[in-house]
């Protein structure tokens, strides 16, 4: 399988360039979508189109046995690309930064080893919109194609990561969480605004802020279990207009992240008794939650199928075990829908420099694609044959 993969490498290159040229906000990914169905069809592949709003289901086998989906997702980000390669983005201020271009292109790659394939059973691909961000409703991708009925019957769902730290060449593959829950607090401590010569006849909301930042950066050391993973980060603070003016208000938008479900409830109920702190001091405070992905956890049984395929056509010395990050993802919902299991390929060129996802100048070694291919096409061809269970 790996070679059949390699054989296609100038194809998927060529697929991924032209992805990555057009990118598409959440949502957005028709251009995406079209391409994905006209690859479906030239490769005689049944699929359907508007699935979670701007996903593609294609299905392959008969349907008459074990059932597995691999998904991938088609979603760019809102980032000026700073590459300067003739493939670089042509839509200013939109770019492929997280390697969803790549995601796609590899499962379509994986259509294309699997198409001539018989078996009795269903393999289903499954492109996903809309990882990075939600509708109007607070809704992703993910849950929007689940809604649509997308892993209906699905025995397990399989996915991979790009990742642009570890060597192309490498795979992660990883048991148990893998991926944080991300929740983000919009709060407001309130007061009174006044004249910076007369403190005393206002309530100043910056000198309430101290307190309650130190009662925030307590709560994981000091009201956490110590062996649960936690983090809490206040990532923008902003306040006032002029030296001389005390502001009636201080904002603080704040991102918490776990992977137990009953330690994200206490962080958020911890940050909201740390905002309170402002009501001793004669002042108030407003705080909102907008809810993120839930934590990524990795069946034992399904990482270990991913796994043993990797070790097999990569070695064992390829395969590596990169554990937790406190990122977050929302093939979480499928995972937890579905037995499931996301792998991270490593797209670093050997002795090139490190790429960070969500930064303007993230770009991949494309020769990490068909490894991505082959073990997603051999992992759920294995499955459906019988050959894991």
């Amino acid at each position: 399988m790996l070679e059949r993969a390699k054989a296609l490498q100038e194809k998927l290159s060529e697929l991924r360039r032209t992805i990555h040229m057009n990118p598409e906000l959440s949502f957005q990914e028709y251009e995406t979508a079209a391409l994905v169905a006209k690859t479906m069809g030239e490769l005689g592949i049944e699929c359907q189109t508007g699935v979670g709003k701007t996903g593609v289901v294609a299905r392959l086998g008969n349907g008459e046995g074990p059932k597995i989906g691999i998904r991938a997702d088609m979603d760019a980000l809102p980032i000026l690309e700073a590459n300067d390669v003739a493939y670089k983005s042509q839509k200013p201020g939109v770019m492929h930064a997280c390697g969803h271009d790549a995601h796609t292109t590899m499962l379509m790659g994986a259509a294309m080893l699997l198409k001539d394939e018989e078996f009795n059973g269903e393999i289903r691909l499954l492109f996903q919109p809309s990882e990075e961000n939600s509708d109007e409703e607070g809704v992703s991708g993910a849950p929007r194609m689940i809604e649509d009925g997308a892993i209906d019957e699905l025995d397990a769902v399989i996915s991979l990561h790009v990742d642009g730290k570890i060597d192309a060449g490498k795979v992660s593959v990883s048991d148990g969480f893998i991926l944080s829950s991300a929740d983000t607090v919009y709060a407001k401590i309130i007061g009174k605004g006044g004249h910076g010569a007369m403190p005393d006849k206002a309530r100043d909301p910056i000198f309430m802020l101290a307190p309650v930042l130190t009662a925030i950066h307590g709560i994981v050391s000091r009201w956490v279990n110590p062996v649960q993973p936690a983090v809490i980060t206040v990532g923008r603070l902003e306040a006032g207009t002029a030296s001389n003016v005390i502001p009636n208000e201080v904002e603080l938008d704040i991102t918490v992240r776990s992977i137990d479900d009953d330690v994200r409830e206490q962080l958020l109920v911890e940050i909201e008794q740390a905002l309170s702190v402002a009501k001793a001091m004669g002042g108030d405070y407003e705080m909102q939650v907008r809810r993120g992905y839930p934590a990524l956890f990795n069946s034992s049984t399904v990482a270990g199928w991913v796994r043993n395929t990797a070790v097999e056509l990569l070695g064992s010395e390829n395969v590596i075990d990169k554990g937790l990050v406190m990122a977050s993802e929302d093939f979480s919902y499928m995972s937890r829908a579905s037995q499931g299991a996301m792998m991270i390929l490593g797209t670093k060129q050997p002795d090139g420099p490190a790429r960070h996802v969500h930064h303007p100048e993230f770009d991949i070694d494309e020769s990490a694609m068909p490894i991505g291919a082959a073990i997603m096409a051999e992992t759920a061809l294995r499955f459906v044959n019988g050959n894991y269970q």
